[in-house]
C-alpha cells in the first residue's frame, strides 16, 4: 500500500497544537505534540497567542520528534505540512519551518489537507485493529468540522453531507460553557455522561434533507432550558449536571450517527469510520460500533492519540502524497479556508 522504506517529517500547527512526526511506510517512528496551555484562561484558543506560541514551540518540536526515532536529518525522504484549513498564523509558523527544511535538504515538499489526514489516520500501522477497505464512509467531527465523506481512494474523496452551521465539536464546547464548565467543555460533558440518564432531557434536532447537519438549534434549546429552570432553581445545574450531560450526548451523537446510517444505506456502504477530535467521545465510540453491529457492518474507530490533531496523521496522508507524485512547489500558500 505504501512505500515501507520512504520516511517522512511531517508538521502540524493548524490550531493550538505544535507536532511534529516520522513516519517510515505507514509505521510511526515518533509524534510528539507541545500543548498550549495558555489558552485555558481565554476559554478558547486565541489566534494570536496561538501563532506565538507555535514559533517557540516549532524547532524544539521537530528535533525531539527526529531524536525520538533516533534518526537524523539526513536520513529523510521529504517534508509533509499542514497547508489548512486552521488558523492563519498558526499555518504559517508550520508552513515557513516546513519549507524552509524542505529548501535546505532538497527533499521533496508535499502539503496536507487537515481534514484528509483525520481521515486517513486510519492507515497508520498501529491506529486500529485494521485498516477500512475503499470504498468507505468516514464520519469526520471535530471543534470546526462535521462531515460525512465518501473514500473512493485515499485521494479522491467526496464530502456528501455536512454541517450548515455549527459544528458538533463546538455544540460540545458550547453547551459545556453555558453550564459553566471550563474550556474545552467536551470532554468533561462525556466524563459526566457516564453517570447520567440519557433521556432525561429532550433537546431540539434540526431535520435537513440529505445529510446535512445543523446544531445551532439545538444550542438554543439547552439555553433555554437551563434559563427556564434556573429561575426557579439557581443550583439546578449542578443538581442535575449528569442528567444534562448525558442528554447533551445522547442528543449529538444519535443526530451525528442517525445520518450516518441514512448516507451509508443510500450509498450502499458497508464499512464506517469516525475521525477527527470528537471521535474520542466515548459515546460517539460506542454508537458506531453499536451501529455497526446492528446493520453488520464494520466499523473503524482510531485510536485516541490519532482522534486529536497531531502530525502522525499529517505524515500519513503526506505518504499517500508521495505515492501518486504530488510534491508541492516551495511557494504554495497555506490556506486558512483550504476547500476539501
Amino acid at each position: 500500500m505504501v512505500y515501507p522504506d520512504k520516511i517522512l517529517l511531517a508538521i502540524e500547527s493548524s490550531c493550538d497544537d505544535t507536532s511534529a512526526a516520522v513516519l517510515q511506510g505507514n509505521k510511526i517512528l515518533s509524534n510528539f505534540i507541545a500543548n498550549q496551555a495558555i489558552h485555558e484562561e481565554y476559554g478558547g484558543v486565541v489566534p494570536e497567542l496561538a501563532s506565538r506560541e507555535h514559533q517557540k514551540n516549532i524547532v524544539p518540536v521537530v528535533k525531539k520528534a527526529l531524536d525520538m526515532a533516533g534518526l537524523e536529518k539526513s536520513d529523510l525522504d521529504g517534508i509533509a505540512f499542514t497547508q489548512g484549513p486552521g488558523l492563519m498564523g498558526s499555518l504559517m509558523v508550520g508552513g515557513s519551518f516546513a519549507k524552509s527544511l524542505a529548501l535546505g535538504l532538497n527533499l521533496p515538499l508535499y502539503a496536507v489537507h487537515h481534514m484528509h489526514a483525520h481521515i486517513l489516520a486510519h492507515f497508520i500501522e498501529d491506529a486500529g485493529e485494521s485498516a477500512p477497505e475503499f470504498p468507505f464512509l468516514c464520519l469526520t467531527v471535530s471543534g470546526g468540522h462535521t462531515q460525512i465523506v465518501l473514500l473512493r481512494s485515499a485521494v479522491d474523496m467526496e464530502i456528501i453531507g455536512q454541517t450548515i452551521d455549527d459544528a458538533a465539536g463546538e455544540a460540545f464546547d458550547k453547551t459545556a460553557k453555558i453550564m459553566g464548565m471550563p474550556y474545552p467543555g467536551g470532554p468533561l460533558i462525556d466524563q459526566f455522561s457516564k453517570e447520567g440518564n440519557p433521556h432525561a432531557f429532550r433537546f431540539s434536532r434540526a431535520r435537513l434533507e440529505g445529510f446535512d447537519f445543523s446544531f445551532s438549534g439545538f444550542k438554543t434549546s439547552v439555553l433555554r432550558l437551563l434559563e427556564k429552570e434556573m429561575r426557579n432553581d439557581d443550583q439546578f445545574i449542578e443538581r442535575n449536571k449528569a442528567d444534562l450531560c448525558a442528554s447533551i450526548q445522547f442528543t449529538i451523537v444519535d443526530t451525528l450517527l442517525q445520518t450516518m446510517e441514512s448516507a451509508a444505506l443510500k450509498h450502499g456502504i458497508t464499512q464506517i469510520a469516525i475521525a477527527g477530535g470528537v471521535s474520542a467521545n466515548s459515546g460517539l465510540r460506542n454508537g458506531i460500533q453499536e451501529l455497526a453491529k446492528r446493520r453488520d457492518w464494520k466499523a473503524f474507530i482510531p485510536k485516541f492519540e490519532y482522534c486529536t490533531d497531531n502530525a502522525a496523521m499529517i505524515a500519513m496522508a503526506g505518504m499517500f502524497q508521495l505515492m501518486h507524485e504530488r510534491e508541492v512547489p516551495l511557494n504554495i500558500p497555506n490556506n486558512a479556508r483550504l476547500e476539501f
